[in-house]
């Protein structure tokens, strides 16, 4: 007859049985859930991020990704308060049309996060608040993958790579239409410097004797946190700053938003009263400046081309996308990016923006973002010869 096991050795028994189950759990799928559990996070905090209108969601861009999902894969985005984003697709970039939702982890991001490209900020959409966790779950692996290769793009934040400061800053004269020449500069951040461009920036900016900063990405606190940093090293644009001539606007991404408009009008009627030369700038100079600079572009008289090779000129700086090196990728950004932008411009679906004169489109537009024709007059007696 066979002796019963004590407790003792019953436990080690399970535990030595435990351990060798999860061993071979983790060999044959990685460390992940088997293919038959769903993938999904846990429950995890939230937190409104304005400036682009997004959620984050609290899980690191690596720690998601181990976790197995990947990009180009459809997920449900469940908040606790009931509010859902179903079949959204997650994605290493803004890679979804204007308006459209996505799951993006963002090269730079502290958290991965839930967005409305171009579009309503999904914090007011659910109501959401600082106490509502959000859930991810995998719904389809791979569904909008070919969406993610064909739009994967990313840049370096390293000098050395780059062929000269001005391509590192993004850093241009804006000479078309009317404008003077030397009045209107645009670029990357010259005081913010999470891309390692903003001391770049600041002494190309004085270089052309800029007098007067456009900062549609911050408010004054957090130029004053920039400041305050160690690695802050923008004198010029620190002189500006002191003496009032710095007008921070913290615009959002929702170009179509009353908000962005409203500002677009503050901003340029605060241009119009200091001297130029000007500096146009958000984070990186090219999605908010994309479409400021396309607006003044086109109230001074440029042509549809010219506006589109100066947006594109930031794409060809940043990622080497040009007409010449990759037509397709090309193609997508200025379908996806800056058409959609000039055709809210224009105000009417019917208008052909590639032949129409582009610069009473302009003019009304901003009469509806509440500016007076007086108010606009001076604006472009500031900027043009």
């Amino acid at each position: 007859m066979t002796k019963p096991l004590d407790q003792r050795t019953a436990s080690f028994l399970f535990a030595l049985v435990l351990s060798i189950v999860l061993c071979v759990t983790a060999i044959l799928y990685g460390g992940q859930a088997p293919a038959d559990e769903p993938l999904k996070t846990e429950s995890t905090a939230i937190i409104h991020e304005p400036e682009f209108g997004g959620v984050y969601i609290t899980i690191t861009i690596e720690d998601f990704n181990a976790l197995g999902f990947e990009y180009g894969d459809s997920v449900d985005v469940v908040f606790s308060n009931g509010y859902r984003m179903d079949d959204i697709p997650y994605f290493s970039g803004y890679y979804v049309d204007v308006g459209e939702p996505l799951l993006i982890a963002y090269p730079g991001y502290d958290y991965i996060k839930a967005a409305v490209n171009y579009g309503a900020d999904v914090w007011e959409t659910g109501q959401l608040n600082e106490d509502d966790t959000a859930e991810i779950r995998l719904r389809e692996r791979g569904k909008y993958l070919d969406t993610q290769k064909a739009r994967d793009i990313h840049y370096y934040d390293e000098r050395e790579r780059y062929d000269n400061d001005v391509s590192f800053a993004n850093f241009r004269n804006i000479r078309m239409g009317s404008l003077k020449e030397g009045i209107l500069y645009r670029s990357a951040s010259p005081c913010d410097n999470q891309h390692n461009r903003a001391p770049y920036a600041d002494a190309l900016m004085k270089e052309a004797g800029v007098l007067c900063v456009l900062d549609l990405a911050d408010t004054g606190e957090k130029i004053d946190g920039y400041i305050a940093k160690e690695d802050f090293n923008s004198p010029w644009f620190l002189s500006l700053y002191e003496k009032g001539q710095v007008i921070p606007l913290a615009m959002s991404m929702n170009f179509a938003s009353e908000e962005f408009t409203s500002k677009i009008a503050q901003g340029f009627t605060a241009m119009s009263e200091f001297p130029g030369p000007y500096l146009v700038h958000c984070t990186e100079g090219k999605d908010r400046t994309g479409f400021v600079c396309m607006l003044i572009e086109a109230l001074a008289g440029a042509s549809y081309q010219e506006i589109v090779d100066d947006y594109m000129k930031t794409y060809d700086e940043y990622y080497r996308i040009n007409e010449a090196s990759d037509p397709e990728r090309y193609r997508l950004i200025l379908e996806k990016n800056l058409l959609p932008m000039i055709r809210f411009v224009a105000g009417d679906d019917t208008v052909d923006i590639t032949t129409a004169d582009l610069a009473p489109l302009a003019r009304d537009f901003l009469v509806r973002c509440g500016m007076t024709e007086a108010q606009i007059d001076r604006f472009l007696a500031r900027i043009t010869g």
